[in-house]
């Protein structure tokens, strides 16, 4: 088991080169797996820090650095989405002669403004039509109560990178999103890599 072991995580160095290009590996790993794809950069963190421990924050910079910024990645996805969506209901008001849908975080009796963002959605009625159903109402009434400190959940395995997106939808304000999501992973990091080199030599030991 233990050779093993070893084997998978030289595999897991080779896989990433690691030993080769170490913190740009790390980056670009982070920032793949904070967009929509099915990855964790966990582990490349801690390999990388296996090998180099005396690299232990600069990875975790580097590794927040990157995973932020997918988170940002997606947040423009939402957003690029939300414009698209209301275009679309724009389109299909005009064809049957409805008045518009006002954008997310507008009452439907407001005037719709030009270039105003709002810094904080109003939470949207239940029966507000818009893609993601009864998880995007439910992400929208926390975002509506909590603002973009909500994003300190970013780091949250399946639930984050979708929260990054319904903040783009929802269009809060972009640069305090950026620095909960920075908090957010930076804690994850640091937690769980500290926590993986204490457990390390008494899980490898005991297998």
């Amino acid at each position: 088991m233990e050779a093993w072991l070893q084997s998978s995580i030289h595999t897991l160095l080779a896989l990433f080169a690691l030993p080769r290009i170490g913190l740009p590996a790390v980056f670009l790993v982070s920032l793949v797996s904070a967009t929509l794809l099915p990855m964790g950069s966990e582990p490349a963190v801690f390999a990388y820090v296996q090998i180099a421990p005396a690299m232990f924050w600069p990875a975790v910079l580097v590794a927040t650095a990157g995973n932020t910024l997918g988170g940002a990645i997606s947040y423009a996805m939402g957003a690029g989405a939300e414009a698209a969506w209301h275009r679309w209901r724009a389109r299909q008001a005009a064809d049957h002669g409805d008045p518009p849908t006002p954008p997310s975080g507008c009452a439907p009796s407001d005037p719709v403004p030009d270039d105003a963002t709002p810094s904080r959605p109003a939470a949207p009625p239940a029966s507000h039509a818009s893609p993601g159903g009864r998880w995007h109402a439910l992400s929208a009434r926390w975002f509506h109560r909590f603002g973009p400190p909500t994003l300190l959940l970013s780091w949250l395995p399946v639930v984050g990178d979708p929260l990054c997106a319904v903040a783009g939808w929802l269009r809060l304000p972009f640069w305090p999103c950026v620095f909960y999501m920075a908090v957010g992973k930076c804690l994850r990091y640091v937690v769980m890599t500290a926590a993986l080199l204490h457990a390390w030599p008494w899980v490898s030991g005991w297998l």
